[in-house]
């Protein structure tokens, strides 16, 4: 029986979502791809925002879709774009987070070290290539910024891209954080290029100004929102914990695709080339962690089971941020107070007390710059084009620092 793979799917963000070929049907399809269902985009915030339960599922789609916009306009302007570079360039949007393990961030500290989620997508589209034949070859060159058509790879990854534009209109729209509201049909319909670079035209400054400040606000209000922080932080401290009690030898409840993680370091995104690996990666998602979390609960160990039974109970730790170092008197006051109240041995503090800092830019002027073009064809970096931004500022890392710790201290 023939199957209808011009699908369309009915998104709460931008309306209908066609899928344009039937090769991005079956790679939607792909357990790889289909695994993104069970890993949600914002891990742990929905403890913060509680509407923010949608997944890295829904938002390469929605990133795929504005991709597909974008090339319609660049079309329209006279930019020539084959129609394999046009299915190459969604299949590297759509599959830019495919290697996003679950609560990313955290297992990429405590469980899978020395491999970024990209280096991981590359390895996995390279894997879906020789499944498909080579038919990804031209996308993976794109993600991979080895095309000679610069701006298709831009519209992948850039401090302008199609990922963006979707991330901050769809967190903003499941959080309910309106700051993050971004003009995403203006800017797209702005777009054009130059000098085989994506620029945007002069009309659409406005739009890209609100964008650089949305983004801004969208981290210190949401993404490094201190009780994430806080949760994101305990969480890291569970897994280290369940690390370090396997290394000991103590047999851990696990699924088999978090148990191999818990036993084995792969060391370097090389090792990833080995099946077994990404085999399990591949098979790691939410759900993983969260069921081992809920029954580590009952473990004997009081140091991994108070922690997994504060995640569970939302009963966080208290974080404090700050813009200056902490006092090294108050640290030290409160290391003593936390351990003999909780009544801990000296080498269990570390998963009870946290202090570090978190930083990120609005805009980093050093990489992949925004560039505006002028009616008279000029090309300017948008903090020269700009007569409101103060890049000086905003292209400055905020950096915070911040502690955590129970709150019954």
């Amino acid at each position: 029986m023939q199957v209808n793979k011009r699908k369309i799917i009915n998104d709460p963000v931008y309306g209908f979502i066609n899928i344009p070929s039937e090769l991005i049907f079956d790679l939607i399809q792909h357990p790889y791809f289909q695994r993104l269902r069970r890993i949600k985009q914002l891990g742990l915030t929905h403890l913060v925002y509680p509407g923010a339960l949608h997944t890295r599922f829904h938002h390469s789609l929605g990133a795929m879709h504005l991709m597909q916009e974008a090339i319609a306009v660049l079309k329209m302007k006279g930019q020539k774009i084959t129609h394999e570079e046009e299915e190459a360039v969604l299949i590297a949007i759509l599959l830019h987070d495919a290697g996003h393990g679950p609560f990313s961030h955290a297992l990429e500290h405590a469980i899978i070290k020395g491999s970024s989620h990209e280096d991981i997508s590359g390895l996995i589209m390279q894997e879906l290539n020789r499944n498909f034949n080579g038919r990804l070859e031209t996308g993976i060159a794109i993600f991979q910024h080895k095309y000679p058509k610069k701006f298709l790879s831009q519209l992948v990854s850039s401090q302008l891209d199609m990922d963006r534009l979707d991330y901050l209109s769809r967190d903003s729209f499941f959080t309910g954080v309106s700051e993050g509201v971004i003009g995403t049909q203006r800017i797209i319909k702005m777009l054009n290029v130059s000098g085989g670079n994506l620029v945007v035209e002069e009309k659409g400054i406005y739009s890209i100004e609100k964008y650089i400040i949305a983004r801004r606000i969208m981290y210190w209000q949401v993404y490094l929102h201190k009780t994430v922080l806080s949760a994101e932080n305990m969480l890291i401290k569970i897994l280290e914990r369940a690390k370090y009690l396997t290394k000991e030898g103590k047999e851990l409840f696990a699924t088999p695709a978090l148990s191999f993680f818990l036993k084995n370091q792969p060391g370097s995104i090389e090792a990833f080339n080995q099946p077994e690996i990404l085999n399990h990666f591949t098979n790691l998602d939410d759900f993983d962690i969260l069921a081992s979390i809920k029954t580590w609960t009952n473990d004997p160990d009081k140091v991994l089971s108070s922690l997994c039974k504060r995640l569970i109970d939302r009963n966080l730790y208290r974080c404090v941020i700050q813009a200056d170092a902490f006092d090294y008197f108050f640290i030290e006051d409160l290391k003593e107070k936390i351990t003999s109240i909780l009544q801990l041995k000296s080498e269990e503090l570390i998963y009870f007390f946290i202090s570090d800092t978190t930083s990120n830019y609005a805009y980093n002027i050093g990489h992949d710059k925004i560039f505006i073009l002028s009616k008279d064809g000029k090309v300017n970096e948008i903090g020269a084009a700009s007569d409101h931004l103060n890049i000086s500022v905003l292209s400055k890392a905020t950096t915070k620092h911040f502690i955590c710790y129970p709150k019954d201290i």
